[in-house]
């Protein structure tokens, strides 16, 4: 099974069990009138809307390179993402809506002991879900995935708020928490949909992910060859599950083609090993000038100038587009 394939068949069992999640809290609010439980029936509406559209994503990026989409379909999870986000902040907006009306209504609670049962149960299986969903969703680089444990995360903590409300409710029959707890969970709710939409766009504009770029450069400092004189222009962008890696190497001038190739391919095993197979690796190569003597501790015959000083490689000056000098 591939890994978009392994992304798909997850996301599929999340959708079916965000349905089945909302039909239970449904019921809850059936028998409690609960505004707090409300909020959380809502938060799964979107749950089981987000759960389609991810799964209709994933199965878009499944789909191989073609001619109108030479790096593949992996972006259709940022936008997938992105409409999740953009439903978790609606889904804020309706419970605070559904509140003001019940504030004027005064609609009583009733029940509470019936709805924490059912709503805890629902907190404990979004719980596993979530953390089986993020898991994969980071070890397969898929932000539709983690965008869905996120937000069943979130949900899981969302209804365990609410059954520690509901509980003090139950004892103290100060209804008017339930209010209370509806709105600030409408606040957490809007606040976490504005992240993921800031992830997803993120995403879409090919914006740099500087925690994956210096774990990429950490590892490369680790296991720099002495033929790696320089490594600059680097630049990583996600397609989904995909890492597309562009960088320009500077190696020995005197490498014939087999050898210069022969250093790219040592380079890609070291970020495959790391980072998995989904990657896409293309790499330019430079061969070395008079000034690149004095960062290489090289014993080479062609030497033009001494060796001063090994050059670390950082943030600033990997991603930088020119030759390394001191």
């Amino acid at each position: 099974m591939t890994t978009a394939q392994q992304n798909f068949r997850v996301q599929l069992w999340i959708t079916l069990l965000s349905v089945l999640l909302f039909l239970t809290k449904i019921v809850a609010y059936y028998f409690t009138h609960s505004l707090a439980i409300l909020s959380d029936a809502l938060e799964s509406i979107v749950n089981v809307i987000a759960g389609f559209i991810g799964l209709y994503s994933l199965y878009i990026a499944t789909k191989p390179k073609d001619l109108e989409h030479p790096y593949g379909h992996g972006k259709a999870e940022f936008v997938s993402a992105a409409v999740e986000g953009g439903l978790i902040v609606a889904a804020g907006i309706m419970i605070i809506y559904a509140t003001v009306a019940n504030i004027l209504r005064k609609e009583p609670v009733h029940q509470l002991d019936t709805g924490l049962w059912l709503i805890g149960a629902t907190a404990l299986l979004n719980f596993v879900a979530g953390t089986i969903c993020l898991r994969l969703g980071k070890k397969n680089n898929s932000l539709a995935l983690q965008a869905s444990g996120k937000h069943l995360q979130i949900d899981t903590y969302s209804t365990l708020a609410i059954i520690a409300g509901l509980i003090i409710i139950l004892f103290t029959k100060m209804y008017w928490l339930d209010k209370l707890i509806a709105l600030v969970m409408s606040i957490l709710i809007i606040y976490n949909g504005y992240k993921i939409i800031r992830s997803s766009l993120a995403g879409i504009m090919d914006e740099a992910d500087m925690e994956l770029l210096k774990k990429f450069i950490e590892i490369l400092n680790k296991n720099r060859s002495e033929n790696w004189i320089d490594l600059h222009n680097l630049r990583v962008i996600k397609y989904g599950s995909l890492l597309h890696i562009d960088c320009h190497l500077t190696v020995p001038w005197y490498l014939n083609i087999h050898e210069a190739h022969h250093e790219i391919d040592r380079l890609s095993a070291l970020i495959k090993q790391e980072f998995g197979d989904m990657i896409e690796l293309f790499v330019h190569t430079d061969g070395c000038l008079p000034f690149s003597c004095r960062i290489c501790n090289k014993n080479c015959e062609h030497r033009k100038n001494g060796f001063e000083q090994k050059l670390e490689w950082t943030l600033t000056n990997v991603i930088s587009d020119k030759k390394h000098q001191l």
